[in-house]
């Protein structure tokens, strides 16, 4: 075993082993010697021809060693030194998530070590994002399963939670029997539609429900939503009314896919809206579109929370959303069949002064 002091002396020796090395790889000491050796090349050369004197010999010593020296140096400064920091610059950058690269700069440059670094610096990039993205969707798919199964236990446990309570004995009490088979059948109701709306919204992203667009009248198609929803409308005592430019909006849509739109926005508006409160269902035109605005004088949503209603099963207010029946899917269904008539829905709330829910339709023309 070697003694400390020996350990220190090597130790030491390779500190200004590393020192040296990092002295010789300067580029301007690296151009000084690689100078020397080529102008005691030449020097050296011309030695040995004949009539060449001390002054020849003195000039082109030093003529060599200037030349080759600013030479080598320019190239191990400009095209290499500079370069290889630039790729260490890039590394950081990729550290930080920094992505600011853009192919018309790889295509305007000529040098080929700083092509070769945009070139992996634009290769590393898109495999990060992608590794980035992918992290993403795992988070998601984790946070999905994990509602998925909350909100499939909720019912399943509640409606077993009764039928065993019947099977226990509670079953020859008339009174409790039906109770139970009511909070029963309520649970399952809301497991099945829990079911339909994850398989719409499964066979939406798939592609196999396709829009069936054709001439809608969307004010009247309006009208029937309001009778459909006209009793819980009445339990509120919330009014409805429509504001049209015109007694008939047609547009090109699919007319049961635009009608559960309109139920669901509808709907929410009445269930999470104030008592004694008002809906109105606007309709703009512009040179191409409808504007339809769906908007109340409810509470309104926090900012916290819009840019993530129409994710699948995000609950503004989880405390009461598990007793009004509906699966958590609605707003994101309502969101796949905006985009599959090439359209998009925006919100816009302010707290305790209601929320507007706004999307746009192709007019239909002469009839088609």
């Amino acid at each position: 075993m070697l003694p400390h002091r020996s350990l220190v002396f090597i130790a030491d020796a390779e500190a200004s082993g590393y020192s040296i090395l990092t002295m010789i790889l300067n580029p301007k000491i690296l151009a000084f010697l690689l100078a020397i050796a080529i102008a005691i090349f030449t020097t050296t050369f011309l030695w040995f021809v004949p009539e060449t004197n001390a002054n020849v010999l003195f000039i082109s010593f030093i003529a060599s060693l200037t030349i080759a020296g600013l030479m080598i140096y320019f190239v191990l400064d400009y095209l290499v030194f500079q370069e290889i920091n630039k790729m260490y610059d890039s590394i950081n950058r990729l550290k930080m998530k920094d992505f600011g690269v853009t192919r018309k700069k790889l295509q305007k440059d000529n040098n080929p070590l700083r092509k070769l670094n945009d070139e992996l610096f634009v290769y590393v990039s898109k495999k990060e994002q992608e590794v980035t993205e992918l992290k993403r969707l795992e988070k998601y798919r984790r946070e999905f399963l994990a509602n998925v199964s909350h909100e499939l236990k909720t019912p399943i446990f509640s409606a077993q939670g009764f039928v065993h309570t019947l099977l226990d004995g509670a079953m020859d009490d008339e009174n409790v029997r039906e109770k139970f088979l009511q909070k029963a059948a309520k649970s399952l109701d809301g497991l099945d539609i829990l079911v339909k709306d994850l398989l719409t919204l499964s066979q939406m992203e798939t592609g196999e429900i396709k829009m069936n667009q054709s001439r809608v009248d969307i004010r009247q198609m309006t009208k029937e939503v309001f009778e459909q929803l006209e009793n819980k409308a009445i339990s509120k005592n919330v009014k409805m009314h429509i504001k049209a430019p015109q007694p008939t909006i047609f547009a090109r849509a699919d007319a049961q896919r635009i009608g559960q739109v309109m139920t669901n926005l509808v709907e929410n508006a009445i269930k999470y809206g104030n008592e004694n409160g008002n809906i109105w269902v606007d309709f703009e035109e512009d040179k191409k579109d409808w504007k339809i605005s769906i908007r109340d004088d409810g509470p309104g949503i926090s900012s916290e929370h819009l840019n993530r209603i129409f994710e699948r099963f995000y609950r503004v207010d989880k405390a009461r959303s598990r007793t009004d029946g509906s699966s958590g899917l609605g707003l994101a269904i309502v969101k796949h069949i905006l985009q599959g008539h090439r359209t998009k829905i925006s919100v816009v709330s302010k707290v305790e002064k209601g929320t507007t829910f706004s999307f746009r339709l192709e007019k239909s023309l002469n009839g088609v």
